[in-house]
């Protein structure tokens, strides 16, 4: 039986009485995914250094307690919280966002990233050494961690690079025998004791020389080999993928990871966005082929909105985009737990409405001016389809002259953007996400429920655009699509009409891709939304024997040692 005072004293004695919650309000930020997932827990704690974050471990361990480690909880599939309440043991939350130093090492071409450390500050941090992170959009945009990004595989839509991938981090396990461990795979020698390795690393106590420079992999190396491959049968990326399964990586939260160590990319000189539109599917279709398998420069990213995402965006996620568009996503955090305080008073206020903070929010946004350029509203008024596509250095005038050829025969067209209309585009993409949300959260009575979908497709997939059966399609009040298209990873999204089997439908969406040969999830990870595949089951079994870390994602035990 756990004590759970002691407990509770341990570790406040470790990071301060400041930094550990036991109140309801205070645990809801972190104990409640951003679109999915929510659940109890006995405590959040929040370590400031890595020597604090291991003792905070070790208490844990030593009153058998589930561990799950958080840091942004930007998840879309609820896999950084619990997931209801029906652990076989209590639940402490660790948050890693106070621990989010990066050392450049090697010159600025590889880094070493803390378990609390973003995208964001990582893009500003390289930015002048005229170097890049991993990812630059999307993740970056809502203020994602590195550490996220490697354990979920996440692909992003960084054409070029690939899914988030390292073979090098510094992280604690717990072995088949119960003793936690620390595991350096750094390739940096730091010292013996976790203790010492952990703070020489936080103090930057080691030298050039005691970096290792091996054959390990600290980024995806085949990634763009495998894009340009158009007739394979298998998709270029997901989740269960085995050649992208390695200690860190794909990891879900099954270890707790003190640090990793990536590569970075040299930034280009110049960089240009085209926007692209068309009624035809196919003509993506056959853009996708021409530019993968003829341009000499691969495309930075190349992503696709439809119509009606295009529209709930506009309208659902208009707070969202200005906010980050004038305050950066440091505010995010900051602006998601005043949301979700908002919301417990609201559910503990008869008087009050739920969802209040969305409610109140999308209020606000009304009175908010159109804040997209006339160029993209006019081509919304024309095309069903629409596609960002940003090249960079030689590949700009490459797809500029392909364009120009390309739409003197076939339906659609295209423009470059400036830098403004270009950001602003990008941006309206990668805040379509939250579109979904807001509109599940305003209209929850009349919704039957929702479900966002992850899928990868093959390569040589023609009919990219999903035409469900009528069967399957007259289920649907809503559905908007969105994704990475250069490398078929659709993210469809569905709100559901009252009175239909969520589960039911689902499988019948799944037997849909199926036949498709797509593999899903392909980059959100399995949360508590898929169902794990035997690899990926395996993988975590491995990692975690005792299944102490972040126990019953993908639909596996939430028991002790898997029972």
């Amino acid at each position: 039986m756990v004590d759970k005072l002691r407990f509770i004293k341990q570790v406040q004695n470790v990071v301060g009485k400041k930094y550990v919650f036991t109140d309801k309000l205070n645990k809801e930020p972190f104990s409640k995914g951003w679109r999915y997932g929510e659940g109890s827990a006995l405590a959040v704690v929040k370590p400031g250094k890595l020597t604090e974050m291991w003792k905070t471990l070790e208490f844990c361990v030593e009153n058998d307690l589930i561990i799950i480690m958080q840091a942004a909880n930007t998840g879309l599939t609820g896999g950084s919280t619990p997931f209801g309440h029906d652990y076989d043991r209590p639940i402490v939350i660790i948050n890693t966002m106070r621990m989010s130093d990066i050392h450049l090492i090697n010159d600025g071409n590889q880094i070493i990233g803390f378990s609390g450390s973003t995208l964001y500050d990582l893009e500003k941090k390289l930015k002048p050494l005229k170097k890049e992170p991993h990812s630059v959009i999307g993740s970056t945009s809502i203020g994602a961690s590195i550490v996220g990004g490697v354990c979920n595989n996440s692909g992003g839509s960084l054409v070029k690079r690939g899914p988030a991938y390292t073979q090098l981090a510094l992280y604690a396990k717990v072995n088949a025998k119960g003793k936690l461990e620390l595991i350096n795979e750094l390739d940096i020698n730091l010292g013996k004791t976790p203790e010492e390795m952990l703070r020489n690393l936080e103090e930057k106590k080691y030298e050039k020389s005691d970096i290792i420079n091996s054959n390990k992999l600290a980024s995806d190396d085949q990634y763009s080999k495998i894009i340009r491959e158009i007739d394979s049968s298998k998709p270029a990326r997901f989740n269960a993928d085995p050649r992208l399964l390695y200690g860190v990586s794909g990891s879900a939260g099954k270890i707790a990871v003190f640090a990793v160590r990536l590569d970075t990319y040299p930034a280009p000189s110049k960089n240009q966005v085209f926007y692209v539109g068309s009624n035809d599917p196919d003509v993506f279709w056959k853009i996708r082929r021409d530019i993968l398998s003829n341009f000499k420069t691969l495309p930075t990213s190349g992503d696709y909105l439809h119509k009606d995402c295009y529209d709930a965006a506009k309208k659902y996620s208009k707070d969202t985009f200005v906010i980050i568009e004038k305050l950066g996503t440091k505010f995010l955090p900051t602006l998601f737990e005043l949301k979700r305080k908002v919301d417990h008073i609201s559910k503990k206020t008869s008087l009050l409405p739920n969802n209040l903070s969305d409610k109140l929010m999308q209020f606000f946004s009304n009175f908010l001016p159109n804040h997209l350029p006339k160029r993209i509203e006019n081509f919304r008024n024309l095309y069903d389809h629409h596609w960002i596509i940003e090249m960079s250095d030689e590949g700009i005038d490459e797809a500029n002259k392909y364009f120009i050829e390309f739409f003197k025969e076939n339906n659609g067209d295209f423009f470059k953007c400036s830098d403004k209309e270009g950001n602003k585009a990008i941006l309206h993409r990668f805040t379509a996400a939250s579109a979904f949300g807001r509109y599940s959260a305003i209209n929850a009575d009349k919704i039957g429920g929702t479900m966002s979908m992850d899928i990868a497709f093959p390569r040589n997939e023609r009919n990219w655009f999903e035409k469900l059966p009528k069967d399957i399609d007259e289920m649907f009040d809503m559905k908007l699509y969105y994704g990475h298209l250069f490398c078929h990873v659709l993210h469809q999204n569905y709100i559901i009409k009252k009175g239909v089997d969520p589960e039911k439908l689902k499988e019948k969406l799944f037997k849909n891709y199926d036949l498709r040969g797509a593999e899903y999830p392909s980059e959100h990870n399995v949360g508590h939304e898929y169902e794990a595949k035997d690899i990926l089951k395996k993988f975590y079994k491995d990692l975690d024997p005792t299944n102490t870390f972040n126990p019953g994602i993908g639909f596996t035990s939430k028991l002790k040692n898997w029972k």
